[in-house]
């Protein structure tokens, strides 16, 4: 009679451990799949905030961040692809509770910062910059607080802060635009020139600094055109930013000439120029 109670016991024991078997396997897939869950995630997340349409991204992490309200990563994706959809407006009280959050970072404040600037709030970027650590050295945040003291026309403070933000990174072209373009309003003329050039060296493609450089020469009512890499279309729009620095100079008889000579090297019909040119003929008419 012992014989069928232990196979009783051994079948009862076969099928337990069968069923732990399934459910230690079933808790591996769980666990794996949630791996490959999150890797795919964060991938889609990758490639949302950069080749994605700035859009979609702002519709991806709207709703990632309904589903998941307390993720501070899905909370700066979706302040980031508002920024990079031009939503600038929206962006800033997302990022206002980005730096709210428990895990907000410094980067987080700097960037709180960058959407402020962007929506003409200077006093409030000022005060969130202020609240970041002086040993929290990075080049957006040097950046930032060399804009704001722009904005503030504290010059030499401008001037130390655009240096240092030179001096960290490997990319300088815009920050040497920026701090050529501070020069140019304050009427340090030459100064500007050097930064321009200097910005141009950097990125030969970046036509603001070619057209600020021409700018900073009109106002030292140098005529001719700097010595860079330029198209065809790049040469007659210099051209014309050239002859209207002339007019603006009193050097009219120049700026119409830079004009016309605008107008015959623009490879199309260069509108702007002939209306510039029109307009002082008008005048001159009259």
């Amino acid at each position: 009679m012992r014989h069928p109670l232990i196979l009783t016991l051994c079948l009862a024991g076969t099928v337990g451990l069968s069923a732990c078997d399934k459910m230690r396997g079933q808790n591996e897939v769980d666990r794996a799949l949630s791996a490959v869950n999150a890797v795919d995630e964060n991938n889609l997340s990758d490639i949302m905030l950069t080749v994605a349409d700035p859009n979609e991204a702002v519709t991806y992490f709207t709703r990632s961040v309904k589903d998941n309200p307390d993720r501070i990563d899905l909370q700066r994706g979706l302040a980031t692809s508002l920024i990079r959809a031009n939503r600038t407006t929206e962006a800033v009280p997302v990022w206002k509770k980005v730096v709210e959050h428990p895990e907000a970072t410094n980067d987080d404040r700097v960037d709180l910062a960058d959407a402020l600037i962007r929506t003409g709030a200077w006093a409030e970027a000022d005060k969130v910059l202020d609240s970041v650590p002086p040993t929290f050295e990075t080049f957006k945040r040097y950046r930032l607080e060399a804009m704001v003291a722009d904005s503030n026309q504290e010059w030499k403070k401008a001037d130390s802060f655009y240096e240092v933000a030179v001096g960290l990174t490997t990319r300088p072209a815009g920050v040497l635009n920026n701090w050529g373009y501070s020069k140019l309003t304050r009427g340090d003329f030459a100064e500007a020139e050097r930064l321009f050039s200097d910005s141009i060296r950097n990125d030969d493609k970046l036509f603001t600094a070619k057209n600020n450089l021409v700018l900073a020469r009109g106002a030292q009512r140098n005529y001719t055109l700097p010595v860079i890499p330029m198209t065809q279309v790049e040469r007659a729009q210099l051209l014309h930013t050239l002859g209207l620095s002339a007019v603006k100079q009193g050097d009219v008889t120049t700026g119409k000439g830079l004009l016309r000579e605008a107008i015959d090297t623009h490879p199309q019909h260069f509108e702007a120029a002939v209306r510039s040119l029109r307009a002082l003929e008008a005048n001159a008419t009259n």
